[in-house]
């Protein structure tokens, strides 16, 4: 998991870097939000739709994450729980990888597990067979509360106006703190990096530093939203 994440933060960045720098470079202000079909050209079809499945199965990822346990601690909802609050997830019998959503699945879990510690429909796990494939415990509560949030982040996303300047809005806000500020400080606590040694020096500044670009990005993507409303 650690290295297919390492190789798909640098093919994204690598992308990503080269749509913003050519991008600009060869439009200035006037370069359009997508690149493929801002200068109104559609075709080939093929290469719009590929586009377009390719963000699908990108933004999957910021959805849901691989979770892998250690088997006894399926045998109870109450003892995952449990774990949670108390932070044992990071021992090595446990290991869960979290993107962007799934602070807040977590959150709702313990919520209703805390509101709710008799109810099946919240603390209950199934077992689904599908065949060719291993047996899959299924919560209730979590294809119900997923399902839901997915939809409605959805639905907002295309009725918003100004979508791609509310995404970069959205993007502004939410880098440094979830993806920046929160990994490093959990990895400081993790690895127990001493304070003003050299590691902890760097990546504070790279924080930093990344702070900085985001606080540019959410300038900038206020001024957007701005010109859309009054232009």
């Amino acid at each position: 998991m650690k290295k297919a994440s390492i190789i798909s933060i640098l093919v994204t960045t690598f992308f990503y870097l080269c749509c913003g720098c050519f991008g600009y470079a060869a439009f200035g202000n006037d370069a359009p939000g997508n690149l493929l079909t801002g200068f109104g050209f559609y075709e080939p079809y093929w290469l719009i739709d590929f586009a377009n499945a390719c963000i699908i199965l990108h933004l999957l990822g910021g959805y849901q994450a691989r979770t892998t346990k250690n088997p006894e601690t399926e045998t109870s909802a109450e003892r995952f729980y449990y774990r949670m609050q108390s932070s044992e997830l990071t021992r090595s019998k446990t290991k869960c990888e979290q993107v962007y959503s799934q602070p807040i699945y977590q959150f709702a879990d313990r919520h209703f597990a805390e509101r709710y510690p008799g109810s099946g429909f919240v603390n209950d796990f199934h077992t689904v067979k599908v065949p060719l494939l291993p047996p899959y415990r299924v919560n209730l509560l979590r294809v119900c509360f997923r399902t839901a949030y997915v939809a409605s982040t959805t639905a907002v996303a295309i009725f918003f106006p100004y979508f791609n300047e509310i995404l970069a809005l959205l993007g502004a806000l939410n880098f440094w703190p979830l993806a920046i500020y929160f990994p490093v400080e959990m990895y400081f606590i993790q690895r127990k990096v001493p304070r003003w040694s050299t590691r902890w020096l760097l990546l504070q500044g790279f924080s930093t530093v990344c702070l900085l670009i985001s606080a540019f990005a959410l300038v900038g993507s206020i001024q957007g939203v701005i010109s859309q409303k009054l232009g």
